[in-house]
């Protein structure tokens, strides 16, 4: 089955899936976190990525990113992979690859729909069974962006500073999307979307990607209105 081409448009977040090889580990101790949050840290800046939400899991990582170029994304990501593997087969005596061939990534509307995504990557412990609640769990963004929380790793999207005008305000409002789950479905459209490469976003936004890539985009199931989330 042919690779389905990525969107690449500058300005428009993206949400972005690596796994290890066959799934597997990619995170051995606490030190490999740091390092690898270090590597990210200096290859986002580096290449023009705005990185909005993460959460790193054992075996795979998350990420909410705006490139600012068309290869602002994959040279990150090539740079954190080559820097990273090299780290971990020297420091943990293993050898070949750590990540799949392959990351996914899908381009996300910057409206509800991004906070969709903002939600979805930092319920991924508490998905996993490690934590019931987000606050607990040290490797992602939920600290900065819910709890206001001092990250050098996150540049917060303008979708995000519109919760609110004030941070403990903006806090509290961000705070109060993950009482509930989503609308139902959410979380099966955010995986279908990344998983294939298509986009996560109403008709109009498809539209508007369309027009500007000038070809059809690629067509899932029909996406559903946002509920239960305030912009």
């Amino acid at each position: 089955m042919p690779r389905q081409p990525r969107y690449r448009i500058p300005g428009l977040p993206q949400h972005v899936v690596q796994r290890g090889n066959d799934r597997q580990t990619t995170f051995f101790s606490p030190d490999d976190y740091r390092r690898y949050r270090k590597y990210l840290e200096a290859a986002a800046l580096e290449h023009g990525c705005a990185i909005h939400a993460y959460v790193f899991m054992t075996n795979h990582v998350h990420l909410l990113v705006t490139p600012d170029s068309e290869d602002s994304l994959p040279k990150l990501v090539q740079a954190v992979g080559r820097r990273y593997v090299r780290y971990v087969n020297d420091t943990h005596g293993r050898t070949g690859t750590l990540w799949e061939g392959r990351y996914k990534a899908c381009l996300v509307a910057t409206d509800a729909y991004l906070l969709a995504c903002y939600r979805y990557i930092e319920l991924n412990p508490v998905r996993a069974g490690m934590t019931q609640d987000p606050a607990r769990y040290r490797h992602s963004s939920y600290g900065c962006n819910a709890l206001g929380r001092a990250d050098a790793l996150v540049t917060p999207h303008n979708t995000y500073l519109s919760l609110a005008p004030g941070a403990a305000e903006r806090c509290a409002s961000y705070r109060a999307m993950f009482t509930s789950g989503g609308p139902e479905g959410e979380l099966e459209e955010i995986r279908l979307a990344t998983a294939s490469c298509r986009l996560f976003g109403s008709d109009s936004f498809k539209e508007m990607v369309s027009q500007q890539i000038g070809r059809p985009v690629r067509q899932g199931r029909a996406g559903r209105p946002r509920r239960g989330i305030a912009i």
